[in-house]
This record gives structure tokens, sequence and C-alpha cells, in this order.
């Protein structure tokens, strides 16, 4: 995944942040970043964190 933060915390805190502060929603930042959409879900889901369409955000 480039140049993300590897920590699974500080990797939800990076995502959140650019979700709340630069896109509409999560298929838009990893087109834009280009990231992997699934490997990030998958990332995120081993540290206990799934994201969430309504809030577009992970929690």
């Amino acid at each position: 995944m480039g140049t993300l933060p590897k920590d699974p915390i500080m990797l939800l805190s990076f995502i959140n942040m650019k979700l709340r502060d630069y896109y509409k929603d999560l298929d838009e930042l990893c087109e834009d970043m280009e990231i992997q959409k699934e490997e990030l879900i998958k990332t995120l889901k081993a540290a206990g964190f799934e994201y969430n369409d309504d809030n577009k955000r992970f929690w």
C-alpha cells in the first residue's frame, strides 16, 4: 500500500482524516490515492476495524 502508515492505528487515523477532510467516500479516496480498496479493507479488518458506508469512516 505504498507510503501509507504500517501501524494499523495510524492507518485508521490517516484514512479517516482523509475521508473526513478530502473525500466523499472510500471509492474516491482509493481511486485518487491509487490504493487497492480491498487490500485496505482487509488490512483494517484484521486490526478489528470495518468501514461504515453511512458514516463514511472506519471504526
